[in-house]
């Protein structure tokens, strides 16, 4: 598994596409309309702690649980001591707190990153143990459509102000996942050289069906399942689904 190492430094540059704001409104309205109305919230595998943050300036008592020291790091040093915000490294199958929350949100494709379904299945089943009774738990998926049109086997080019990044993908419809290669190159304003970084890792796609034995068997239930950012119904074409859940 990557440890996300050169990943994690460029992280925010290759997400500056994701309006964290509007993303944070939009779990906010599915928080606010499924959940217990409490404001502990968990956001799970949070990265450099963008969504975190934005949760916190809503009010909300934020736990940010990554399984990355390089995420983590970042995240910590991008994040105002005022707001509160306790992170702490833990893999979502070993999630262990000291008691339970209100709210967990689990965004930007982080689940696709489990590509072993019986470690998901624990995952699952964590966050339900240390979910409240009438809480909510809420995650986004790339969707098979996604991996085997938009990602595929296609190469995409980012050039940046302080970085240029090659994005190859290779998709193997047996396992339904895909092998993401970036190699990064960083100009190195002293030596007029470039200096190069690499990450590889690689990502699922779960069916409706895959998802929703894991939740029952975690004891969820799926309360809705929305296209991604809006309250429309899941299509064939939909790239990122979004599912809302509650105990049984």
């Amino acid at each position: 598994m990557s440890s996300y190492n050169a990943f994690a430094k460029y992280y925010d540059t290759l997400t500056q596409n994701v309006d964290y704001p509007a993303r944070a409104d939009y779990f906010n309205k599915l928080i606010q309309k499924f959940g217990n109305g409490g404001k502990l919230l968990l956001d799970l595998a949070c990265g450099t702690g963008s969504l975190s943050r934005e949760f916190a300036k809503k009010g909300y008592d934020v736990i940010g649980i990554d399984s990355s020291y390089e995420m983590l790091g970042c995240a910590m040093g991008n994040t105002s001591p005022e707001l509160g915000i306790q992170y702490i490294r833990q893999t979502m199958q070993g999630l262990d707190l000291y008691g339970t929350i209100d709210a967990c949100v689990c965004a930007l494709d982080s689940i696709n990153h489990i590509t072993a379904k019986n470690v998901l299945q624990k995952g699952f089943s964590r966050v339900s143990l240390f979910l409240d009774p009438e809480g909510v738990f809420i995650f986004d998926v790339n969707t098979l459509y996604k991996q085997q049109v938009i990602l595929a086997n296609n190469t995409f080019v980012y050039d940046y102000e302080n970085v240029y990044c090659v994005w190859q993908n290779t998709f193997s419809p047996e396992s339904a996942t895909t092998r993401i290669e970036l190699d990064f190159f960083e100009y190195d304003t002293e030596s007029g050289a470039y200096y190069r970084q690499e990450e590889a890792f690689e990502e699922r796609a779960y069916s409706h069906e895959e998802l929703a034995e894991m939740l029952d068997n975690a004891g969820l239930r799926i309360m809705a399942c929305f296209e991604g950012d809006t309250m429309d119904s899941v299509k064939d074409n939909t790239q990122r689904a979004v599912y809302i859940t509650k105990k049984k």
